[in-house]
């Protein structure tokens, strides 16, 4: 098999510069762990997690894995600091973050040895957590799923890159060794991939799920705010379309039973959930109506990518689904993108002369 060393491999110490990104519901023990074995980084999602949940899964992945893994934390959610007290407890290797984490959760991860990779939608949030200490970012053009931004990742990318000097890993988009290939052409240290790794055979997902995923093409995702009130690209579902046409009402008389049934799932109070609502109407300058709405989305998710029930929830994708025809192994996926990249990075060095 071919090695890629980029700033990415030697800042966290795995031998592939690809990154399977926290999802939530999806990246759990099972799936870490295989990416991590593979050589890549694998990151835990655990913003869908109880902090009992997030305990047992760090201890689950480190029975299957010794070598390094990530965590997602939500930066905004009100256990934030003693989510980050866990990570530097256990030795977890890298924490990365859906929202830029303050300066003074970056200083503690930094003090502890924790490489710190929070994802950004913009140049300007990039020069943001880099001056604060950050060692990289993962950057996610507009084709990427979940919740995404407008602009593509093939602007999107070298207007970050041209903004910092820490390590930049591309994603939204990305799928196979061309993607690498052209990311490492850009200046990029690696690749994040969640709808690939979603769709491979370690993935927990439904397998009814994943052949839902298969049948997809490129026109069929949507870039909806009827889910939780934010751009979230989605697969189109008869649900999505009856959410495009409902009322704002209807959403968040909706969105408030989720809210209640992620409380009773979780065992959270609702002074808990209030605290991260405040907490996240200020971090992502959102409406009232629209922290409200965000309580849609674990529930939603849940239902489609964990039960099953493509019926009543909702399935995160990114564009990328329409290319995707197999359910390959982590190790053999990771393989093939590295060797392919490899091989096109060479062919591209015999054209000059």
């Amino acid at each position: 098999m071919s090695t890629l060393v980029t700033p990415l491999t030697e800042l966290v110490g795995i031998e592939h510069p690809i990154v399977q990104t926290g999802m939530g519901w999806v990246a759990g023990p099972r799936l870490v762990a295989a990416t991590a074995e593979a050589g890549a980084l694998g990151i835990l999602a655990s913003a869908t997690m109880t902090y009992p949940e997030l305990e047992a899964a760090i201890a689950k992945t480190k029975t299957l894995t010794d070598r390094p893994f990530g965590v997602n934390i939500r930066a905004d959610a009100s256990d934030a600091p003693q989510r980050i007290e866990l990570l530097i407890e256990q030795g977890v290797r890298v924490a990365s973050f859906a929202l830029a984490p303050k300066e003074a959760l970056i200083a503690r991860l930094k003090a502890a040895g924790v490489v710190v990779i929070p994802s950004i939608g913009a140049a300007k949030h990039a020069k943001k957590v880099a001056a604060w200490g950050a060692d990289a970012v993962i950057v996610q053009g507009g084709e990427g799923g979940g919740h995404t931004g407008p602009v593509a990742t093939t602007l999107l990318l070298p207007s970050v890159l041209d903004a910092v000097d820490i390590p930049v890993v591309a994603a939204g988009g990305f799928y196979d060794g061309r993607g690498l290939a052209a990311a490492l052409a850009y200046g990029a240290a690696g690749v994040a991939m969640g709808t690939r790794f979603l769709l491979t055979q370690e993935s927990t997902v439904p397998d009814s799920v994943k052949q839902e995923y298969l049948q997809r093409g490129l026109q069929d995702t949507i870039v909806s705010k009827k889910v939780d009130g934010m751009p979230h690209r989605v697969l189109r579902t008869d649900l999505v379309d009856k959410l495009e046409d409902s009322s704002s009402t209807r959403g968040l008389v909706a969105a408030v039973g989720n809210a209640a049934k992620f409380k009773n799932m979780t065992g959270m109070k609702w002074s808990t959930l209030v605290r991260d609502g405040i907490a996240m109407r200020k971090a992502k300058e959102l409406t009232w109506s629209q922290v409200v709405m965000a309580a849609n989305t674990p529930m939603l998710l849940r239902a489609g990518l964990v039960e099953g029930n493509t019926a009543a929830g909702v399935l995160a994708s990114g564009q990328v689904v329409g290319m995707l025809d197999d359910l390959p192994t982590c190790a053999d996926l990771i393989t093939r993108i590295v060797d392919d990249a490899a091989d096109r990075i060479h062919a591209i060095a015999t054209l000059t002369r």
